[in-house]
């Protein structure tokens, strides 16, 4: 420990970290939406870039985006 002439050295103040935003689960719709939007990209991906891509379409909807607002993101 540090000493500055009779006091100690000033303690770091630790941050309070904000609330995540809790997760849901993905309506009836939006796994259609999202299985809708795989079948586009079956021919342009290889099964390890489709998952991939679909694990991020997942986290992205569950917090709320849209399909647009999700791939527009990634």
């Amino acid at each position: 420990m540090a000493v500055y002439g009779e006091k100690e050295a000033p303690k770091k103040e630790s941050k309070k970290e904000a609330p995540k935003k809790s997760m849901g689960k993905m309506s009836e719709k939006q796994k259609a939406d999202l299985k809708k939007h795989m079948e586009g990209h079956k021919d342009k991906m290889s099964a390890s870039e489709m998952k991939s891509h679909r694990m991020k379409m997942m986290s992205r909807m569950r917090k709320g985006m849209s399909i647009k607002e999700a791939h527009d993101d990634i």
